[in-house]
């Protein structure tokens, strides 16, 4: 019998679709549906301590979707959005006492703002809120990125960054503390267990884990095998912290009280 409740699980990427809010065809792509109610369901054998909710390519800048479930899920649960490098610092505060903790840029599917605004937004929001900033981006594109992403105060990069030929590239971010998401097992080209063992003796406070439901255009979906993997993998001690411990530190909402 799978023990998916073994540890707490703080799930620092899953994707909330309903499809009563705005939704943008990426790609020629639209998402079904997978509401609050779909996710808690999917996710009632785990202990869930919380989660951040991720604003995807389809949803573009909508920000009612992400407020919506915010409110559904309470306040264990985090937003990471996209936004126009052109937001106000007003609406900047207005999202994070709503729950939002940190900005995407979304460079794999777009639907987010350009990379030419990287280095001037991601400082901004962090200036202003605190917020870190988090890139889908196949690691191979890290290099021309490497010296603006080690200049910021906190990124995180999403999926393992996703190609085993950029790889070496995610490794050498890390050593300088970038975060990393074991997410999207089933997005990656390279043996996921080996990458988390280098990741891990790089830096343990690294690397945090997400369900990526609900693995929205992922040849390979979400499994609970994925969960039991990172357990038989790093063992007990080292999957608490990537279940729980780095995931609330880089998450945690009193890092980013405004008053």
């Amino acid at each position: 019998m799978k023990k998916l409740n073994r540890f707490k699980l703080f799930d620092s990427h899953c994707h909330i679709i309903d499809k009563k809010f705005p939704l943008v065809v990426n790609q020629g792509y639209l998402p079904d549906n997978f509401a609050v109610t779909d996710y808690s369901a999917r996710t009632r054998d785990y202990d869930i301590a919380g989660g951040a909710i991720v604003s995807g390519s389809f949803q573009a800048f909508d920000q009612a979707y992400l407020l919506a479930a915010l409110d559904e899920l309470g306040p264990s649960f985090v937003g990471v959005t996209q936004l126009p490098a052109t937001v106000s610092d007003e609406e900047l505060i207005s999202l994070n006492k709503a729950g939002v903790r940190a900005i995407r840029f979304n460079l794999k599917r777009g639907g987010s703002e350009n990379v030419a605004n990287l280095e001037r937004f991601a400082t901004q929001v962090h200036e202003v809120v605190g917020w870190h900033t988090e890139l889908y981006v196949d690691a191979k594109d890290l290099p021309e990125l490497y010296n603006v992403l080690i200049a910021l105060p906190c990124v995180c990069i999403d999926h393992l960054g996703l190609s085993k030929s950029g790889f070496s590239h995610l490794l050498s971010l890390i050593e300088k503390g970038v975060f990393v998401k074991a997410t999207g097992f089933g997005r990656v080209d390279f043996d996921v267990k080996s990458a988390m063992v280098e990741i891990i003796a790089i830096n343990p406070d690294a690397l945090v884990f997400g369900t990526d439901l609900p693995s929205t255009r992922a040849p390979q979906p979400y499994s609970d095998n994925d969960y039991l993997m990172v357990i038989e993998t790093l063992g007990e001690e080292m999957a608490r912290k990537v279940f729980y411990e780095n995931a609330v530190n880089l998450y945690r909402p009193e890092k980013y009280l405004i008053e």
